[in-house]
């Protein structure tokens, strides 16, 4: 079955703008500007008026109609992004042998590392590059804990999950062995001071 025209509205806070130009969508507010390209998606922008945006769809079918929810999500996610920010904070669980979790800023790449020593007492060291615009440092007041911020949330999402991905016990009972680093809460940074 073929859906005529679906339509879905955004509205958009005083202190955002958002502009649109071939579904290449940038993103500019207090906290900074966020660009995300949706050419792959063969939907409609319009800007009806200054603070709201329209997304249409003619002619799809149910999957394709589906997408505009999607993008709708991507907008509103920059959207937060721009003016509150995203925090994930991560936990170090471990039975017997503690983790050693060092932050190094890489000059040349402006990138954070993060280096992890002394997994389930193994030698070997493992290393995670945070994606751009996030950055990670350790909890001041909670122990074992870092905290990653950034204003895209795609970006601090995906370093949360590299982290605990390369911390994935192998060859191993996992009932038993629970090592590793888990995001044990996430918001935004406004909220989660």
């Amino acid at each position: 079955m073929r859906y005529i025209h679906s339509q879905e509205t955004l509205d958009i806070p005083e202190e955002v703008e958002v502009h649109i130009k071939s579904r290449l969508i940038t993103v500019k507010g207090p906290r900074g500007e966020l660009v995300k390209d949706l050419s792959h998606l063969s939907v409609c922008f319009s800007q009806p008026n200054k603070n709201t945006v329209s997304i249409e769809l003619h002619h799809g079918s149910r999957k394709n109609v589906a997408t505009l929810r999607t993008v709708k999500t991507i907008i509103n996610n920059l959207i937060i992004g721009v003016t509150k920010g995203f925090k994930y904070k991560m936990r170090y669980v471990y039975a017997h042998f503690p983790i050693n979790v060092n932050i190094e800023k890489n000059s040349e790449t402006g990138l954070f590392d993060v280096e992890i020593r002394n997994f389930i007492g193994e030698k070997i060291v493992r290393r995670v590059t945070m994606l751009p615009g996030v950055t990670i440092e350790t909890s001041k007041n909670v122990k074992d804990e870092v905290q990653l911020t950034g204003n895209s949330l795609e970006n601090v999402s995906q370093s949360a999950a590299d982290i605990q991905q390369i911390c994935r016990v192998r060859n191993k009972d996992i009932r038993k062995f629970l090592d590793g680093l888990y995001v044990s809460e996430r918001g935004n940074i406004e909220e989660l001071a």
